[in-house]
């Protein structure tokens, strides 16, 4: 269970240094830049947490998956970024793809 705790810090860590990305306005904002790489340092060491236990597949599928939708959401939220059809079709795969992994896959409870 502390493998999957590990996981969903990690993925908040890097939906966090992944928004503040555009915030950094190509690292010439000091704190959002800042932000950037403490968060990707912070959720590299927690994945690799959850790598103790975890198959790297499945943890890095979940990783991205969610990630992905995370980060398109506050695209959304905060920068206002709009989102067409075939966008939000292609993100309702993803999401349907890390519940089937996690829902059905015996790898995922390793």
């Amino acid at each position: 269970m502390m493998a999957y705790l590990y996981l969903a810090l990690a993925i908040i860590a890097e939906v966090i240094a992944t928004s503040s990305l555009k915030a950094s306005q190509e690292f010439t904002r000091l704190w959002p830049s800042l932000v950037v790489v403490v968060g990707y340092t912070l959720a590299f060491y927690l994945l690799t947490l959850a790598l103790r236990t975890l198959p790297v597949g499945i943890a890095y599928a979940v990783w991205a998956g969610l990630g992905i939708v995370l980060v398109t959401l506050i695209g959304i939220l905060v920068y206002g970024e709009r989102l067409d059809v075939p966008a939000v079709l292609g993100l309702a795969m993803i999401i349907g793809g890390v519940v089937i992994i996690q829902v059905f896959s015996r790898v995922a409870a390793h």
